[in-house]
């Protein structure tokens, strides 16, 4: 994936954006019986999803040994006979995400996998702390090996229509990743209006962000489709208007390996094949894994596996 440079902060292109949300709600109702995907081609779907998660553990009694056995099953989101019996030699999540304090013993349990750690930061998730705290976590998690940096915005900021402040944020937040790639979480369950989460998109993209996210997963209502068909429709703009190819990714709410299916059905109808991999799509979860594996052992064997069998961690 080439970085997202960003661009100068051009408010011509999105300030007067209009959004007809009933339009958007019955586009987003008929995503799911758009394609069917049924036997193989299901669990094929499904087996491509597990390559897209960021496989995430943000809870406050997190240790080193949670963050190991998380580690663990990213290197083996699925058991090896179910893969063998698919014909599949190899598959790990798409990253690891954990607090800054837990980047250290992620990148240990990791080793030489190749599957990036992914840290939250700048106040997460709520992002109500001054600047110079938020730049400092960054910079804390980086110093400590992460791959990438998934930021929070200051929903204030969109709510008042303060395009430049926002800009300015999240380009000292792109800064301080350095090679880092960054995530822009912009809490759309915050913003009020399918009009504010099209406007932070672009200003998010415009500023350099390589992923744009829904959510935290902590508010009110998290990743929903139009939500995230407004998001994707910003993406395809963008690249359409800069040349720059954008992420997205969807966090919160996503439970079952059903909405696995529909939100890669969504990226394949509207930005196209290439955003079915984890370089350009990710999904934020932790319960989302245990089904889809439940899903797999289904067309595997023919029955559904206890559910202790799919532990997490």
């Amino acid at each position: 994936m080439t970085r997202n440079p960003g661009t100068d902060l051009r408010t011509d292109g999105f300030a007067d954006i209009r959004i007809n949300t009933p339009a958007v709600e019955r586009r987003a109702a008929t995503l799911p019986a758009r394609r069917s995907l049924k036997k193989d081609h299901q669990a094929a779907w499904l087996l491509n999803a597990v390559r897209c998660i960021d496989l995430t553990t943000l809870a406050g009694d997190d240790t080193p040994d949670r963050v190991a056995r998380l580690c663990a099953k990213a290197r083996q989101p699925i058991a090896p006979d179910l893969l063998e019996a698919m014909g599949v030699s190899h598959l790990t999540t798409g990253a690891v995400c954990v607090y800054p304090t837990m980047v250290a013993p992620a990148k240990r349990a990791l080793g030489n996998s190749g599957i990036p750690v992914a840290s939250v930061a700048t106040g997460f998730p709520a992002g109500l702390m001054p600047l110079n705290l938020r730049l400092a976590e960054i910079l804390y998690a980086v110093e400590h090996g992460a791959d990438e940096i998934d930021i929070v915005i200051t929903r204030a900021h969109v709510l008042r229509g303060d395009w430049t402040a926002l800009y300015d944020e999240l380009r000292a937040m792109r800064e301080a990743c350095g090679d880092a790639k960054m995530k822009a979480i912009l809490a759309t369950g915050d913003l009020k209006s399918l009009e504010n989460v099209a406007r932070a998109s672009h200003v998010a993209m415009q500023a350099g962000a390589d992923w744009i996210k829904t959510s935290t997963g902590k508010e009110g209502v998290n990743a929903t489709l139009p939500v995230s068909l407004v998001m994707c429709r910003a993406i395809r703009d963008y690249r359409d208007a800069t040349g720059h190819v954008v992420g997205f990714k969807p966090a919160g709410g996503l439970r079952t390996a059903k909405d696995a299916l529909n939100w890669q059905v969504l990226m394949a109808e509207e930005l196209g094949r290439d955003w079915l991999r984890p370089d350009l799509f990710r999904i934020g979860a932790s319960s989302l894994l245990g089904d889809i594996e439940r899903q797999i052992s289904h067309h595997v064997t023919g029955r559904y596996a206890a559910a202790h069998r799919q532990a997490i961690a």
